[in-house]
């Protein structure tokens, strides 16, 4: 497979996952269209009711409704989008910031549940279930051997607050069996998943999304790295889509002095509200990098426009997404909803960073990012000619760009070949994930890691040993990685960051893959050398 191929496949994901931006975190009343003044909604509803009611076939009204709204989404910006019922609860549950249920994530293995992570703060973790436990029964349902989909699973684990469900689990580094009892509970789903001191003076956050939580998950970070003499911070945005809007305000808010711009909303009226900094940032006077890329979206580029525009910062990686449309979750009735765009907004300077689209094709405005690479972006210095209107200067002079995503500071290339890219995708793809717990499993009496700190700072044990059962896991599964001695040392941190993440946490997993990560080492030396 080539890099086309893989874009392909995210392209998929991301006009699922891209482009949300919601202006206010309330709810809305249902708006009645019964009885409707616009003649066009008198339309539709009469269309509707001779269908039901007269057609001489039978209709399946909901069925059709929803092909109509489908539709007509579809012909709006790529960002405005239908939400069945069906999938609201699962969007829902990720910008709440938590989930309800006993805190697990599992994979199949010969038609049995295999546990791979017990998440923190669930309840699993406190009645002590372990990765590489086998869930045999939930209740007095066999959950084993019986070919049983993940959503079938999901439902018998998954629940309310405060109801029991009594596991049945066989523990094979022990050879025995367990039952626990345990209360479903609130699950926390992190959106600021790593917060750590790099060095002695330098401190680093990742945000994965901008969720309610958000806001208060960062200042607990931020608090947290201050108390341990902070002066340079690194606030990775890589990846993040994007999510409400105002946690992004709020962060920004921390970052600039009193009364800066951060973000300028304009609606459908042509109204336009500018939001400023208060005068109580937690830090202002710190140096302060921020990592982007092209996955980075909506909130990320509010930010990053907020900083580079007042000239706080330093924004390092990729152009970012390039999306400049703001979302309003809608309640169209019986649990559907819309993601409308309501509003465009601008950053502090003025500049739109919204890239163009066509409405007609919504694959292609996702795979511009893919494009970025056929035109050699990635791989060298941006040859794309600026448009002169396109062209904004900051309050210190310095030249910032519209048009399409915010364009970093520092710029960092990929110069690896076809080969190499390949390569390393799927060092860092769960691949390597399934290949980490395979091989744990198998060889648990021999593998006894139990203590994150010292397993962090330490060399991983058995490298020839995990290197050569590596190569064996890639010939079993046919996949096309040539190992050599220029990725060796890539793999086996790929590697030691699995382990930590199913034995440990998040946040010692990132810390490994960032040792590796040539953002982070960019970053670095912008810290030295500023």
């Amino acid at each position: 497979m080539k890099r086309n191929n893989i874009f392909l496949v995210l392209i998929v994901l991301l006009s699922l996952t891209i482009g949300f931006l919601f202006g206010r975190q309330n709810n809305l009343n249902l708006p009645t269209i019964s009885n409707s003044n616009n003649p066009s909604i008198n339309k539709l509803n009469r269309l509707i009711t001779y269908l039901t009611s007269d057609y001489v076939d039978k209709i399946n009204a909901d069925s059709l409704v929803r092909v109509v709204i489908e539709d007509i989404v579809n012909k709006l910006d790529p960002h405005s989008i239908y939400i069945p019922a069906v999938q609201s609860e699962s969007l829902s549950e990720s910008m709440q910031g938590n989930f309800e249920g006993i805190g697990v994530q599992f994979r199949m293995l010969q038609d049995t549940i295999a546990v791979s992570r017990v998440l923190d703060g669930g309840p699993s973790k406190k009645a002590g279930l372990k990765p590489g436990d086998r869930i045999l029964i939930a209740d007095q349902d066999t959950l084993h051997s019986k070919e049983l989909k993940n959503e079938q699973i999901i439902s018998k684990l998954k629940g309310s607050s405060k109801t029991p469900v009594r596991l049945t689990v066989f523990r094979k580094k022990k050879d025995s069996i367990y039952t626990f009892d345990i209360i479903r509970g609130p699950v926390p789903l992190p959106s600021v998943n790593s917060s750590y001191m790099i060095d002695r003076n330098t401190g680093y956050i990742k945000i994965n999304r901008f969720a309610q939580t958000t806001y208060s998950e960062f200042r607990d970070a931020l608090i947290g790295l201050q108390v341990q003499e902070l002066k340079n911070l690194i606030l990775d945005l890589r990846g993040n889509p994007g999510g409400y809007l105002l946690p992004a305000k709020q962060i920004a808010d921390d970052f600039l002095a009193a009364q800066k711009a951060i973000v300028i909303v304009e609606g459908n009226n042509g109204k336009r509200e500018r939001t400023v900094s208060s005068s109580e940032g937690l830090y202002e006077s710190g140096r302060l990098y921020l990592l982007v890329d092209e996955d980075s979206a909506s909130a990320s580029e509010v930010i990053a426009g907020a900083v580079q525009d007042n000239d706080r910062g330093l924004i390092i990686g990729r152009r970012t997404f390039g999306k400049g449309l703001v979302q309003q979750q809608m309640p169209l009735g019986e649990g559907d909803q819309i993601r409308l765009t309501t509003a465009r907004y601008y950053t502090p300077t003025g500049r739109s960073i919204q890239k163009p689209y066509d409405s007609s094709n919504r694959l292609e405005y996702y795979a511009e990012v893919r494009d970025r690479y056929k035109k050699g972006e990635i791989k060298n210095n941006i040859n794309e000619k600026i448009n002169d209107s396109l062209i904004f200067k900051t309050p210190k002079g310095r030249t910032v760009y519209g048009g399409g995503g915010i364009t970093p500071d520092v710029y960092i290339y990929d110069n690896d070949s076809p080969n190499e890219s390949w390569n390393r995708y799927l060092i860092g793809s769960n691949l390597i994930d399934l290949f980490v717990f395979l091989e744990l499993d198998k060889n648990h009496k021999k593998y006894n890691f139990n203590n994150a700190p010292r397993f962090f700072n330490e060399e991983l044990p058995f490298k020839g040993e995990f290197i050569q059962a590596f190569k064996s896991f890639c010939k079993q599964y046919n996949l096309p990685i040539q190992i050599n001695s220029e990725n060796e040392n890539r793999i086996l941190n790929s590697i030691k960051a699995f382990i930590a993440l199913q034995l440990f946490d998040e946040n010692t997993y990132i810390r490994i893959t960032n040792k590796k990560d040539p953002f982070i080492l960019r970053a670095l030396e912008e810290i030295k050398n500023p």
